[in-house]
């Protein structure tokens, strides 16, 4: 089950590409530019090498002046054609030796060598791509010769090396064998060149010397920070003819502790001759089988995406770029400090983003942002608008009329009636009074806080990005904020139907009290003009003129101020009503301008951190 499980969630080369670039793509704009390009460069390097010829296999030969890997070149080519120097650089540019090199050309064109050389079944030039002009080394079917001069011509006092007959001839067929620059050269073209190849060969044979197999220059620069290439990476040990046997397994323990503490546990350890032939079909065995395999550039490829993803967690979690020798420059650009001890895949753990809900976080922002857009006021005005069109609609129908010379409250602000809103129809500003300097110190408190909460436990750069987002649309929110409000339906169109009753009832009354003042005065008429006296009724004892006229004014009064009563509990029911409405919109436009923004930011930080998962480890699970 186990295994099922492990080759369910293992994810291809293609996959591990894919993801790269998805969090390059996610990275961008967020975290240290060189991690993006360095991650983007390698997706780029990957798509070209993949296209090339797969059948041929790269080999860079790579060392300090004087370590003999240009030597190691030509014993392994069976030719001449490096120059060997001891104390000063000889190699200038690299060169390759190809064995059965046809289909290669567009592969080294990539590489940009362009002194190739094909190796014959019989070590001598063969095809069109043998320079003209040039003297051959002829390495015999029947074995690789050596001297004193560890690769020079054959004669003085040449030897065979036994376990090499053949590999020339058929087992190292799609071989390309390159031998470089020194890394160490004073020329800083040298440098620049072995730093280009390192990045692009598939297979790497780091070849040191006893004298500074533990030069800090190597370990800092190239062997600590391609921990993740053990993979397709090979050291030799050159020159152990010139120690003793037992100074000679020291030197090799010793090796092997410095490239176990580099991160390079397991890589294969060779110690080898060049003059005496010692170790060197062990090493011809080894990178015969490596270019028979047909895979090193796979594994190139994957420990390179696996390095350019642990470049962008380190940048994700704020951590430095280790860049060896040379700042900036280098393969060991972007590598941890500490990949040799932890294998540079688990120096820097991804942090999983937090579980936060934009809804737990909208609350206090929107009390702030409703403070600041003036919801208070409106929620205010609402209520003194309610009963000010009560009382204009109930009042007693002589004093009524003063109401008309007061400004409707809502119409100060230049927000239409209740529920008078037209959708879709153009919204105006407001005449709300602009926001002060303390409503917008508490905005801008409540902003920060809620992206403060929903970064929390978020790396630096990402914790900052979220931040950014939240205020992204600093300009748009007061804007927003008024045209949310002048949007927002206030409250029911219709007047409630009590309005029209009680209207009703006060022009009833108002007429009884004006026949009653009618009938009175008619009476004072007929009496000053000594006029007999017409028949008066009476409730009881009380005159129906009078009680008419007393009657309608009171009554009028007490409907008016129960009118009143009614129309303030209306104001507070269709104020809390409107309160709710504009905290609604308010809230849309918080969730709009700032939580959605920081919810975006959330979201792609997840999202890159399960696409660097996957480049980085190959699993999907």
């Amino acid at each position: 089950m186990k295994l099922l499980k492990r080759r369910r969630n293992a994810v291809s080369l293609d996959g591990r590409l894919e993801g790269l670039a998805e969090a390059a793509d996610l990275a961008d704009g967020r975290l240290d530019a060189d991690a993006v390009a360095g991650a983007r460069s390698v997706v780029s390097r990957a798509g070209v090498r993949r296209s090339l010829s797969i059948d041929h296999t790269a080999v860079a030969l790579a060392g300090a002046t004087g370590s003999g890997k240009s030597s190691l070149f030509n014993l392994l080519s069976g030719t001449g054609l490096a120059t060997v120097g001891v104390t000063r650089p000889t190699t200038s540019t690299a060169q390759a030796a190809l064995w059965r090199g046809a289909g290669s050309g567009p592969l080294l064109d990539w590489l940009d060598i362009p002194r190739r050389h094909e190796v014959s079944p019989a070590g001598a030039w063969s095809g069109p791509e043998a320079p003209a002009g040039r003297g051959v080394a002829v390495a015999s079917g029947r074995g690789a010769r050596v001297g004193d001069d560890a690769g020079g011509p054959e004669g003085r006092g040449a030897v065979v090396v036994p376990g090499l007959d053949g590999w020339t001839a058929g087992d190292a067929a799609g071989l390309i064998l390159l031998d470089l620059p020194d890394h160490d050269s004073i020329e800083s073209a040298h440098r620049l060149e072995v730093d280009r190849l390192v990045e692009l060969v598939d297979l790497l044979v780091w070849v040191l010397d006893p004298q500074k197999y533990a030069d800090a220059a190597v370990h800092e620069r190239y062997l600590r920070p391609l921990a993740r290439h053990r993979d397709v990476m090979v050291v030799v040990l050159n020159q152990v003819d010139r120690l003793t046997p037992a100074a000679a397994e020291r030197c090799l323990k010793d090796l092997r502790r410095l490239l176990d503490e580099d991160g390079l546990a397991g890589v294969p350890l060779v110690g080898v001759s060049a003059r005496t032939g010692a170790g060197l079909p062990e090493l011809g065995s080894l990178l015969a089988s490596r270019v028979a395999d047909r895979r090193s550039w796979a594994a190139r490829l994957a420990a390179d995406v696996g390095t350019a993803a642990d470049a962008l967690v380190r940048a994700s979690a704020g951590a430095g770029a280790l860049t060896g020798g040379s700042a900036g420059s280098g393969p060991g650009a972007g590598a941890t400090p500490d990949a040799g001890a932890r294998s540079g895949a688990d120096a820097v753990a991804t942090v999983a983003a937090p579980e936060v809900s934009v809804d737990g976080l909208a609350g206090p922002l929107t009390d702030a942002l409703s403070e600041a857009a003036g919801v208070p006021t409106v929620v205010e005005a609402v209520a003194k608008a309610h009963r000010h069109r009560s009382v204009a609609a109930t009042g007693w129908p002589l004093t009524r009329w003063i109401r008309r010379f007061r400004p409707d409250p809502l119409r100060r602000l230049r927000l239409s009636a209740p529920g008078a809103r037209s959708s879709g129809g153009p919204v105006g500003r407001t005449s709300i009074p602009v926001t002060t300097v303390v409503q917008r110190s508490r905005m801008d408190t409540a902003i920060r806080e809620a992206a403060g909460a929903a970064s929390t436990g978020l790396p630096a750069p990402w914790a900052a990005a979220v931040r950014q987002a939240a205020r992204s649309h600093g300009d748009e929110l007061e804007d927003g904020l008024d045209r949310a409000v002048a949007a927002t339906s206030l409250g029911p169109v219709r007047r409630p139907v009590w309005w029209r009753v009680a209207g009703l009832a006060q022009w009833a009354v108002f007429a009884a009290m004006l026949a009653g003042a009618l009938w009175l005065i008619g009476l004072l008429g007929m009496d000053y003009l000594r006029l007999p006296q017409p028949y008066l009724p009476t409730a009881g004892e009380l005159p129906w003129p009078t009680l008419l006229l007393t009657g309608g004014i009171l009554l009028g009064l007490l409907i008016a101020l129960l009118s009143r009563v009614a129309a303030w509990l209306g104001g507070r029911r269709r104020a809390r009503g409107a309160a709710r409405a504009l905290r609604a919109s308010i809230g849309q436009v918080a969730r709009e301008l700032v939580l959605e923004p920081v919810a975006g930011e959330l979201s792609r930080y997840r999202r890159f951190t399960e696409a660097v998962t996957v480049a980085r480890n190959g699993d999907g699970g």
